[in-house]
């Protein structure tokens, strides 16, 4: 990064970035957003979550403004909740996915009106929403919940070399039609093909008026390659995968080391 580039908005994946297992904002982290915050500098969270899931942590960081849920298919004013934008899945994928899931017993999980919908409560739920900390509506049958009804996002729980033969499955099944990517090795996430972390960024920073060339973006999974790649700089965390380090410009610590803090010292407050 050019010492002359200004930094206008800061744009950070939640987990794995922001916090790591324990889901605790450091102290070093909320100085350095703080900091950010009171040269003028935007921060906004761009999270695969839900909202209610994540808006805890915008709130806990005072931001106020939109903020990137459901790897981008929905983004929500965080003071107020309203909802900004948002992009379902295909009726269609909606459907098959569900089938190809049910067909295979995987567990699914649905999303509708910022609620969790999943058939029954099990390890893999349990996984998520141990994260999440949210509390799932049980349903008989998505397939059924689902036929005419929107999810914003589907997501598949299952270890992480089944989640990986899904994964490869699923893309050729579904081509163009949806958008696969993956937050932990756990999950395999399916929404909408328009949208992810990355087109996101570009619409919220289109709302505060700041130049994709002013942006900042942290992130340390494979959903985010579209995020480092859309912003100016993109950084990621130490503990990424290789195919993220490969689109980033830097890398820093992980979160046990204060990789996001360490992003904003030294590439928007040095």
């Amino acid at each position: 990064m050019l010492s002359t580039t200004r930094i206008g908005l800061v744009a950070l994946d939640l987990d794995g970035t922001l916090v790591g297992d324990d889901l605790v904002l450091r102290p070093r982290v909320r100085e350095a957003v703080a900091a950010a915050q009171a040269r003028g500098v935007v921060v906004t969270i761009v999270t695969g979550r839900m909202f209610r899931s994540a808006r805890p942590f915008a709130q806990a960081l005072g931001i106020g403004g939109p903020m990137v849920c459901y790897q981008g298919a929905a983004v929500f004013e965080a003071s107020s909740g309203a909802t900004l934008r948002e992009t379902p899945v295909r009726p269609d994928v909606t459907h098959e996915v569900l089938e190809w899931a049910h067909e295979r017993g995987v567990h699914a999980q649905c999303y509708a009106d910022d609620q969790l919908y999943v058939e029954q409560i099990s390890r893999f739920s349990e996984r998520y929403t141990a994260l999440a900390r949210v509390e799932p509506v049980v349903v008989p049958s998505l397939r059924e919940a689902f036929a005419a009804r929107p999810s914003i996002k589907i997501v598949l729980v299952d270890d992480a070399d089944r989640a990986d033969q899904h994964l490869a499955a699923l893309r050729p099944l579904l081509g163009d039609r949806a958008y696969l990517t993956r937050s932990h090795v756990d999950f395999v996430e399916v929404v909408d093909p328009h949208v992810n972390k990355g087109e996101a960024l570009a619409f919220i920073a289109q709302r505060y008026g700041v130049p994709l060339d002013e942006t900042l973006a942290v992130g340390d999974a494979w959903n985010d390659v579209p995020l480092l790649d859309a912003a100016a700089v993109g950084v990621a965390m130490g503990s990424g995968p290789p195919e993220l380090l490969a689109h980033a410009d830097h890398v820093v610590a992980d979160v046990a080391h204060d990789g996001v803090a360490e992003a904003i010292e030294r590439y928007v407050l040095g």
